[in-house]
């Protein structure tokens, strides 16, 4: 598997990594711990060293399990994990954001005890909370980092505007935000500021949760946890609108004898050398179909053919209630 740096942080992992939510939360009920456990490991095995996670997923279920995953290898692999959102003692959700130091802190040694490390790699802030000032979170990770409990800092669906004002206390190691081919808004504005202030970008939903690989279509039906039953660009007639984007892939796939997923990813790989997809999977079979994207040839003919692919895409990515968690 050959590496890539985070924008000029001397953060070093993968050039895909794994995106672990999916195995304990948001696309219904949580897979098996046991094959889990068992997955993981067969991605360290496969060449991934990055490994993504939160204290949301679960909550804190997901954290345990790729804490138990990567106890044998920790010193082989790059872990980022995230605060921001607010969770009751019963380990529920509130649905509120809750950046204030002292929360910061806390769920610092709360995931560094999950995780069962003695630093956090990559912190992110899960969503940039308006009630606390960007310069307070960035400076409680800049203590944290002072005092080893964490090594780099990261933001997830951040503005310019915030990333820059992070940026000015405390290095910004990686932005995490959704990206794909069905989902190039970061293009106008994120990636110039990105590449101009060195810092890396770790795509979510590279995949378009799913939609890309070509397996869904205006009659999949989802669990009834599933949370694209909640997602504009997942109703049915989205999601038949949209399924011109995978033909238009697919056929370039068939020539290339590789499969859809996998020109998505390469696609992705192409636009710069410091972007870091972590596609999520629970099955062994796709881990290696991701995986296997680092391998695929994309000619500068055949990313102008896939150029027209975005402007096909019907449908918000997120609900109109989810909608307001993301910075502008």
């Amino acid at each position: 598997m050959e590496t890539r740096e985070l924008g000029k942080s001397g953060l070093e992992v993968s050039a895909i990594g794994l995106g672990c939510m999916g195995m304990s939360y948001g696309f219904g009920p949580a897979a098996d711990t046991r094959e889990m456990v068992s997955l993981i490991r067969s991605a360290v095995d496969l060449g991934v060293t990055f490994f993504d996670t939160a204290e949301m997923y679960g909550p804190w279920e997901n954290e345990k399990l790729v804490g138990e995953a990567l106890a044998p290898v920790r010193d082989r692999v790059v872990i980022a994990t995230k605060f921001g959102w607010d969770i009751d003692e019963q380990g529920k959700g509130t649905g509120k954001l809750n950046s204030r130091p002292e929360r910061i802190r806390r769920v610092a040694d709360e995931s560094l005890s999950r995780l069962r490390s003695e630093a956090i790699d990559l912190f992110y802030q899960h969503r940039v909370d308006p009630d606390v000032p960007i310069e307070d979170v960035a400076g409680t990770v800049r203590d944290l980092i002072a005092e080893g409990k964490v090594r780099h800092f990261g933001l997830s669906e951040a503005g310019v505007a915030n990333i820059r004002r992070a940026h000015a206390v405390q290095r910004v190691t990686a932005l995490q935000s959704e990206y794909s081919l069905w989902w190039r808004e970061p293009e106008a504005e994120i990636l110039p500021v990105l590449e101009e202030l060195g810092i890396g970008f770790v795509p979510f939903s590279p995949l378009g949760k799913g939609f890309l690989t070509g397996k869904i279509d205006d009659s999949t039906t989802f669990d009834a946890n599933d949370f694209r039953n909640t997602v504009p660009r997942f109703s049915p007639e989205a999601r038949k609108a949209n399924h011109a984007i995978v033909d238009l892939v697919g056929e370039l796939a068939a020539r290339k004898k590789a499969t859809p997923a996998q020109i998505a990813l390469t696609w992705i790989l192409a636009q710069k050398p410091w972007i870091v997809p972590i596609p999520g999977t629970t099955k062994l079979q796709r881990l290696e179909e991701n995986l296997g994207s680092v391998g695929v040839e994309l000619t500068a003919e055949d990313l102008r053919e896939i150029e027209g692919a975005a402007s096909l895409a019907q449908g918000a990515r997120y609900s109109e209630g989810s909608q307001r968690f993301i910075d502008r």
